[in-house]
């Protein structure tokens, strides 16, 4: 399981830290960018019943191993797209596939957790954090010896099917869940619209750090080497979850909310206010920090709920994610096309505050 969270963030930093690349090969402006970036969370919404229906029916390490392999194969077709509409495809397929086994894989994580009776799964996301790091330090690797993007994906994409072969055996068997209550259409039950919006808020934060960091480092900080602040803010990001539980077990799950939407919400306005080199270096990594716990602990409180299995529930709060995916990418690309790129970065500082009320909403809402 371990080797999987690690391969799904070195998969996803290795397309995402490309994104300048594909910007200038295909010569997009932000707003096409961002449009072309809406497929991604259309395509995950449209998974997402898809997804919850596996994890409930089949032992979720089925549709974990081929959402994974399906996911490595598109990657390699990411780097062949030879206009916006076959990338648009191609991304499609992409962040389906990565629908399926991402909750399949948070599914299998929280089993687990339960059964060892500790607090692992902010460990299992730093491994998510440190595979998006070696893939930027290896993408930052490939673009200093001028090696193209095609060949780059490909290794990647062959590197990722050969250990999904591999190490399928390893993963947790027979752990269908047994049934609870379904989705039933109505009034939003409290509990997963307050966790869903957690999931939200984050979610644009770090969707939007993902697809659009490297291009501020690019256009407004200047830098050559593009990838500086992306790596910066996934290095932080893997720190904070590797030491998350332990944050959580000094501060507490409330006061942690907190603590995250202080630091996205300074960790930005630095990067905004002034942008140079290291004062935006020091201020993504804030934001790294501050956004890594948010997801893994609201995955975790839904793992909680008394109406649904933690799969279902898992794939009800994912839902609010991909909407902020939804939005959050898309929405930097026409503001930045709009504006500037600098000033449409303050929506990831309003989303990091968001936090604040939403998390003592639901923690009011727990303690009556």
């Amino acid at each position: 399981m371990s080797l999987f969270f690690f391969l799904s963030g070195f998969n996803f930093s290795s397309w995402t830290s490309r994104i300048p690349t594909i910007k200038s090969a295909l010569d997009l402006n932000e707003a096409e960018l961002g449009s072309v970036l809406l497929s991604m969370p259309i395509s995950s919404l449209i998974g997402l019943p898809l997804s919850g229906w596996l994890v409930s029916k089949f032992e979720t390490r089925k549709p974990l191993a081929v959402g994974f392999l399906l996911n490595s194969v598109m990657l390699a077709f990411i780097g062949l797209a030879p206009s916006p509409v076959a990338l648009v495809a191609v991304l499609f397929m992409f962040s389906l596939s990565m629908r399926v086994f991402n909750i399949a894989i948070n599914t299998q994580a929280i089993t687990l957790q339960k059964q060892t009776d500790k607090k692992i799964n902010g460990s299992f996301h730093g491994l998510w954090s440190t595979g998006g790091i070696v893939g930027i330090a290896f993408t930052t690797l490939l673009v200093s010896l001028k090696v193209e993007m095609v060949p780059h994906l490909l290794i990647v994409s062959a590197i990722s099917l050969v250990a999904t072969v591999v190490a399928y055996q390893y993963l947790l068997r027979h752990d269908v869940a047994p049934a609870k209550s379904k989705v039933r259409f109505g009034k939003p039950d409290p509990f997963i619209l307050y966790l869903g919006l957690l999931v939200f808020f984050s979610a644009v934060c770090e969707g939007g750090m993902f697809d659009w960091s490297g291009i501020y480092f690019q256009e407004v900080v200047g830098e050559e080497v593009f990838t500086a602040g992306y790596l910066i803010f996934m290095s932080f990001m893997a720190l904070s979850r590797f030491i998350s539980d332990k944050i959580i077990d000094a501060l507490g799950v409330p006061t942690t909310y907190v603590f995250s939407a202080f630091l996205i919400f300074t960790g930005i306005m630095l990067a905004i206010l002034f942008p140079t080199f290291w004062p935006a270096m020091i201020g993504f990594s804030m934001v790294g920090f501050g956004t890594a716990s948010v997801i893994p602990m609201t995955y975790v409180l839904a793992g909680t709920s008394d109406k649904y299995t933690p799969g279902m529930a898992i794939s009800l709060i994912v839902t609010f994610g991909i909407v902020g995916m939804l939005i959050g990418p898309p929405m930097i690309g026409y503001l930045a096309h709009a504006f500037s790129l600098k000033v449409s970065f303050i929506s990831f500082a309003v989303a990091g505050l968001m936090l604040i009320p939403i998390s003592k909403l639901f923690f009011k809402m727990q303690n009556r």
